[in-house]
């Protein structure tokens, strides 16, 4: 297992930028009246998702507060899954799309979730943290 010196080397930070980058090309086209309403609460929430990743890496010093940013990143993830549904449903994006992204959200959210239920073990600073890189 590979040392993780920073939150750029987590599995979970790299699916979920990339992830938001998918959803930021997609949202281009998007109309133009859903700009200030579901454009921008999609690439709110899906960027939101790794930087509470980088704030949790941050705060691991202090468990709780890494549990708690972690959380907030899963709920994050959650609220990036609605919107995407709401573009479904309004057909700016396809299903195919849709259950791609969703599924990706989903193994997200059950990295953070392995994480949160771990976090004594994300929490020491021994030489090598536990967990995936």
């Amino acid at each position: 297992m590979s040392i993780i010196k920073f939150h750029q080397d987590l599995k979970v930070f790299q699916k979920s930028v990339d992830v938001a980058m998918i959803i930021y090309e997609l949202s281009k086209s998007f109309p133009k009246e859903e700009f200030y309403s579901l454009t921008d609460q999609i690439r709110r929430s899906s960027r939101s998702v790794s930087a509470n990743i980088s704030e949790a890496w941050g705060k691991r010093k202090y468990e709780k507060s890494f549990v708690a940013k972690l959380t907030d990143s899963e709920g994050e993830a959650r609220e990036t899954q609605t919107w995407l549904l709401f573009a479904l449903k309004c057909n700016y994006i396809n299903e195919e799309q849709f259950n791609n992204l969703n599924n990706q959200y989903n193994q997200i959210i059950g990295m953070l979730v392995n994480m949160m239920s771990q976090s004594q073990s994300w929490c020491s600073f021994s030489s090598v943290n536990q967990g995936e890189k």
